[in-house]
């Protein structure tokens, strides 16, 4: 299984924004041009703005392909791993509860 660094994520979460942006952009182009006018520059930012549309379609697919399949994995693992994980989630709570009974 493929397994993504924090700046592969990080990356395309940016890339995810930019491209969020870059429709808004372009929807504030197309309100500027005016709902009237129907001439070049309207039909230019139409197009523009349902090409940002699609690329931002194509990324949010993306990310949550890859959210699924990072869930499957991780359901797979607790599935095959059951006592190592409850033993890493009593752990933690121990931690947890040591760390907050400590702050009073």
């Amino acid at each position: 299984m493929e397994t993504r660094s924090t700046s592969d994520i990080e990356e395309s979460t940016e890339k995810l924004l930019h491209d969020l942006k870059e429709v808004v952009r372009d929807g504030e182009d197309l309100l500027r041009a005016g709902a009237d006018e129907l001439g070049e520059r309207g039909a230019a930012a139409r197009e523009k703005l349902a090409a940002a549309l699609e690329a931002a379609r194509e990324t949010q697919r993306r990310l949550q392909e890859r959210a699924i399949a990072g869930a499957k994995a991780a359901d797979g693992y607790i599935r095959e791993n059951p006592y190592q994980i409850i033993g890493v989630a009593f752990g933690v709570g121990m931690l947890l509860g040591l760390f907050a009974s400590r702050r009073k």
